[in-house]
C-alpha cells in the first residue's frame, strides 16, 4: 500500500550469537625458569659476577621497555626458580624477548620448567547482550554485512575507552600469583550451553567479588583459548600474599566459580627487580 512503511524482518531471538565479544590487548608470556645451582657454583666468583651483570643490565632495559614491560619473580616451592613475565605488543615481540633472553650467557644455567602463552582479554557481556537486542530489534540479521559493520564500531569505541586496561603497565607491587584455568565443558555442567543472559548474571556476581579487594590486589586476564593448553590465565598482584587466599577463597564460593571453574598450577613468587639480580643469584 502507498504510504505505508514496512516493518524491517523479525529475528528470532534464538539466532542472537551465544559468544560474548571481546577486546584483546597485550601480548603475555609467563616463562618458569629452574636454576641449575650446581653448574652455577661451580663457576669462578668473577665469571658469576660478570653474567650476572650482564643478565641485570638486559633485565633492566625490559623492565623500562616502552611499549611493554618485563618483570621477574623469585618462585617459592618445587615449580621452579623463577618466573618472568613479559607484556609486549605482539607475539612477534615476546619471540624477541625469548631469543634475547636465550643469547645472554645465564641462560646456560636456566632450564625451562613451564611457560603460559596469552593476550590481555576484556569481556563485555554487558555490551555484547545490549548491542545484540539493538540489532535484532532493527531487523539486522547476524553475521550479515551491516551486522557486522555496527559490530566492529562499537568494538572500536570499546578499545578506545579500554586502552589503559587492555595494554597495562606492570604492576609495581612485590608478591605475583599466576594460575591458568577452565570454565567446565563436562556432560553434566557445560559452561559453554548456558545462555548469555545467565552467563552474564553470573560473571557479574562474580566481578564483584574482585571489586572489592580492588585496593589491595591487581588483577589482569589474558585469554589463551588456541594458545596453550587453558582458556585463561591469572595474574594477580599484591604487596601482602594473603590477600591470593583470601579473595580466591572467597570466589570458591561464587556460582561460577564453585559449579564451573577448572584451576591449573598456582604460582607464587616475590619481585626480583633487575638490581637485586646479582644478590639473588649469589644465595
Amino acid at each position: 500500500m502507498t504510504g505505508t512503511t514496512q516493518a524491517p524482518p523479525a529475528v528470532a531471538v534464538e539466532s542472537i550469537p551465544p559468544v560474548p565479544l571481546t577486546l584483546e590487548g597485550a601480548s603475555v608470556l609467563h616463562q618458569m625458569l629452574r636454576m641449575r645451582w650446581t653448574a652455577w657454583k661451580a663457576l669462578a666468583a668473577a665469571e658469576r659476577s660478570e653474567i650476572a651483570r650482564e643478565a641485570a643490565g638486559v633485565l633492566h632495559g625490559m623492565e623500562k621497555n616502552v611499549g611493554g614491560q618485563s618483570a621477574a619473580f623469585s618462585l617459592l616451592g618445587h615449580k621452579g626458580d623463577l618466573i618472568l613475565v613479559h607484556f609486549r605488543r605482539s607475539f612477534d615481540e615476546l619471540n624477541q624477548v625469548e631469543r634475547q633472553l636465550a643469547q645472554l650467557r645465564l641462560a646456560d644455567f636456566l632450564e625451562p620448567a613451564s611457560s603460559y602463552l596469552s593476550v590481555v582479554e576484556l569481556g563485555l557481556y554487558d555490551s555484547s547482550l545490549q548491542t545484540y537486542n539493538s540489532l535484532v530489534a532493527r531487523g539486522i540479521a547476524p553475521f550479515s554485512p551491516e551486522w557486522k559493520a555496527e559490530i566492529e564500531e562499537v568494538l572500536a569505541r570499546q578499545r578506545e575507552a579500554m586502552h589503559p586496561r587492555l595494554y597495562p603497565d606492570m604492576p609495581p607491587h612485590k608478591y605475583i600469583c599466576f594460575y591458568p584455568m577452565d570454565r567446565k565443558r563436562g556432560e553434566e555442567k557445560n559452561w559453554y550451553s548456558l545462555p548469555m543472559a545467565e552467563r552474564k548474571r553470573q560473571m557479574h556476581d562474580h566481578g564483584m567479588i574482585g571489586r572489592r579487594y580492588a585496593g589491595e590486589v591487581k588483577q589482569i586476564i589474558s585469554g589463551s583459548i588456541g594458545f596453550d593448553d587453558w582458556e585463561w590465565g591469572v595474574d594477580l598482584f599484591a604487596d601482602d600474599p594473603l590477600v591470593f587466599k583470601k579473595l580466591i577463597y572467597e570466589m570458591r564460593f561464587d556460582e561460577v566459580s564453585a559449579v564451573y571453574a577448572l584451576f591449573g598450577s598456582f604460582y607464587v613468587g616475590i619481585r626480583c627487580p633487575a638490581a637485586d639480580l646479582a644478590q639473588w643469584l649469589a644465595i
